[in-house]
């Protein structure tokens, strides 16, 4: 039972990894895979001017979010589910606090997405411009230049957006997912170099919140690891 229960955390530890960062080559060396031969340049999707007005609508919702706080539910791969709560502070700054038994916690500080894990007691730095979800707390949110839309697709009251980096699109790729009228974004799904696929869905969404800067600030235990 306690080796089933560490199985998986382990599981559930890696999707947070992946759902914020997606890329393997950035992962534990103890949770790494090796990493199939992809195209280096994403392939761009095809857009009508329609389209082209969305993302340009969806690029000023995006730009407008200077805080934000809600709840959100992950989804594994093998179907497994973690929930916690997300706080954004524009630019840079992120935090994913993951209700127990998860022992995981996120922070983007404006350099580094840090990856904290309490049970292991490692703590893994990854440059934040590195990560799909950097996009979401840039300085000036743009889904072209540096990213590229490979995909885009219109539903009854949904927009979905898929984005890879221009000239990396052997990282993966982030698909942001809005709910239309009134525009809000409800979930992001990250797809790694291995095809895993891991998704975060929003919930109660609050704007324009009070964020003390400390939350967005980590600084480890000398017994914690350091990656």
């Amino acid at each position: 039972m306690i080796t089933f229960l560490r199985s998986g955390l382990t599981t559930l530890r890696t999707a947070a990894f992946i759902a914020l960062v997606g890329l393997a080559a950035a992962l534990p060396a103890t949770l790494a895979a090796p990493t199939p031969a992809l195209a280096d340049k994403a392939k761009p999707a095809t857009l009508d001017t329609a389209a082209k007005a969305d993302i340009a609508r969806l690029e000023t919702y995006l730009n407008g979010i200077k805080t934000m706080r809600t709840r959100f539910l992950q989804i594994a791969q093998n179907g497994n589910t973690a929930s916690g709560e997300l706080t954004i502070s524009r630019p840079g700054r992120m935090r994913l606090e993951y209700d127990p038994p998860t022992p995981t916690l996120l922070i983007a500080n404006g350099t580094f997405l840090i990856y904290i894990d309490r049970y292991l007691q490692q703590v893994t730095h990854v440059f934040l411009k590195n990560t799909p979800v950097g996009v979401l707390v840039a300085e000036d949110i743009k889904l072209s230049g540096e990213m590229t839309v490979t995909h885009f697709a219109r539903e009854p009251g949904v927009v979905r957006v898929t984005l890879a980096k221009t000239n990396e699109a052997e990282e993966g790729n982030i698909t942001l997912v809005f709910a239309d009228a009134p525009l809000a974004l409800r979930q992001w799904v990250v797809i790694d170099a291995q095809g895993n696929r891991t998704s975060i869905t929003l919930d109660a969404l609050e704007y324009g919140v009070a964020v003390k800067p400390e939350m967005f600030q980590y600084t480890a235990p000398e017994k914690i690891q350091q990656n």
